[in-house]
């Protein structure tokens, strides 16, 4: 066998791999080789074409993995409606985006310091102190890791 013929056959079965992981049933698939290269077939295109078939599928995987990241920090976040009413909502969602803590930590500390489930259910005053604590765990994580205090000796 070639070396030409054996790098096809590879590429095609990187193809066929990348559309069971990416879990594309056929139509799907077809529509993506279309819209990338024209054809419907990947037995069909040149060196190329299917190279940027692969480029393709590894774009769509990285903003799969992007966006899968971006969805864990901001699930449990309130609705655009009550963090407008609510300022110190906002605030909590600056402080959870400086400190690149998400939504569930806040929701965590809820629990433990009011025994309430989720920071929307807070009162103002135990809103007030979650921020407080927020603020607190913010300016541990920016202080750099190697700073110790000295003692100058007496004179």
């Amino acid at each position: 066998m070639s070396k030409r013929a054996d790098l096809r056959r590879q590429q095609l079965a990187r193809i066929h791999a990348a559309k069971k992981a990416a879990g594309l049933d056929d139509e799907t698939y077809r529509a993506l080789l279309e819209r990338v290269t024209g054809l419907r077939s990947s037995a069909d295109m040149s060196h190329e074409q299917r190279n940027a078939v692969l480029q393709e599928f590894a774009r769509l995987r990285m903003r799969g993995e992007q966006q899968a990241a971006q969805a864990d920090v901001y699930a449990g976040r309130p609705d655009a409606g009550l963090m407008k009413a609510r300022p110190m909502l906002r605030k909590v969602a600056a402080l959870l985006t400086d400190s690149k803590r998400p939504w569930s930590y806040a929701h965590a500390m809820a629990q433990r310091m009011h025994n309430v489930d989720k920071v929307e259910w807070l009162n103002d005053h135990q809103l007030h102190a979650l921020v407080s604590a927020l603020q607190i765990d913010t300016n541990r994580r920016k202080k750099p890791a190697n700073t110790t205090t000295r003692k100058t000796p007496p004179c």
